[in-house]
């Protein structure tokens, strides 16, 4: 792709308007090739001209502070994948509101805004089926286009909230911020999109990256992800994405702020059928192996306990779920065990904390 990213005309300056009650998730449709489809229909969009898809239909809000890019996993529908991500968004809005002097950084308030991007994940809840999702998540990110697409998509978002004012502070000229959350394998779609805008400093109109020493060459920067129950093997970071942060001899595309990792006993997916798949437990069962950076592991902390920065300023951060994504009797039979059991009062506290912290 040649064309330059348009910025939307709609963003001109952060006004102090309130998050409309009515906002809802934005979508961006992908195809089994990780193509981008153009809206309701299984037309995929010219590479030629998904910059100038994308700010025809993705329009940043000038109310948002914060925007969300969220991607799912296995055995999730497109509907169930905007009510996931409403949810999610809803529940730590509500949070926000209930407990305002809890987020110190987000004192000049919290309004986000989320876009959904949806794939076909479903299958039969067989290791079969496993096998058959995860083959086709290997084949859209790594050999399709599923990461060049999120890499648009992050650069279009990252263009369109402007430059940061200077290299120490994470927010814009508008302040708005910039996350990452993903689901199973939605977040090895997330970690190839940044691999691959590590891949072209200088080609298409992707995102580029600020190091975490504030590299002047790479001006913008994602100010957190998470991932909950990743759908990955626990050494995926060395194996899969080894260009994803910054190491001797590699510049990388180094994060700003930090990977954050669930993971849960009772995730029978990245757990039973995952051990099968692959021969070992993945990321969302057993946390993140060996990997090229340091890593912090803690527990997923109840609404009333503030998560210290010292916590979270890690390059990768374990978060030890089990003891709350467990789910009821029903979660625990079903194939995926607590794979998805991750809508709770704490997930919204960790995402407002990581929000929080990037100020």
């Amino acid at each position: 792709m040649t064309a330059t990213p348009h910025r939307p005309p709609s963003i001109t300056a952060r006004p102090t308007t309130a998050r409309p009650a009515t906002a809802r998730p934005a979508t961006v449709d992908l195809d089994e090739n990780g193509r981008l489809l153009v809206p309701g229909t299984a037309t995929p969009v010219p590479e030629a001209r998904v910059a100038e898809h994308l700010a025809r239909h993705l329009r940043i809000p000038e109310w948002a502070t914060d925007l969300f890019v969220y991607v799912h996993g296995w055995q999730t529908s497109p509907d169930a994948a905007h009510r996931t991500a409403a949810a999610l968004v809803d529940r730590a809005t509500a949070l926000h509101g209930t407990a305002p002097g809890a987020y110190p950084g987000l004192a000049a308030g919290f309004r986000p805004w989320c876009v959904v991007v949806r794939w076909p994940s479903s299958s039969l809840p067989t290791l079969h089926g496993y096998r058959r999702i995860r083959e086709r998540a290997h084949a859209m990110s790594a050999r399709g286009q599923a990461g060049r697409i999120l890499g648009h998509l992050l650069g279009y978002l990252d263009s369109g909230r402007g430059r940061p004012d200077a290299p120490r502070v994470l927010a814009n000229r508008h302040g708005q911020y910039l996350h990452l959350l993903g689901h199973s394998f939605g977040g090895r779609f997330l970690c190839e999109a940044v691999q691959y805008a590590a891949d072209r400093p200088t080609g298409p109109p992707v995102l580029s990256w600020s190091s975490r020493s504030g590299d002047p060459a790479r001006p913008f920067t994602v100010d957190s992800a998470l991932v909950f129950q990743m759908a990955a093997p626990r050494d995926a970071f060395d194996r899969l994405f080894p260009r994803l942060f910054l190491g001797p001899g590699r510049a990388g595309a180094p994060l700003r702020g930090p990977l954050v990792l669930t993971h849960s006993r009772w995730d029978r997916a990245t757990g039973f059928w995952h051990l099968r798949a692959e021969g070992r437990p993945g990321i969302g069962h057993s946390g993140a192996g060996s990997a090229p950076v340091a890593q912090f592991s803690t527990r997923l902390r109840p609404t009333d306990s503030p998560y210290p920065h010292a916590d979270l300023d890690h390059p990768i951060v374990n978060i030890d779920a089990g003891h709350v994504y467990r789910g009821g009797l029903a979660t625990r039979l079903h194939p995926s065990g607590a794979h998805s059991d991750f809508q709770h009062p704490e997930s919204a506290h960790l995402l407002l904390s990581l929000a929080s912290h990037s100020r």
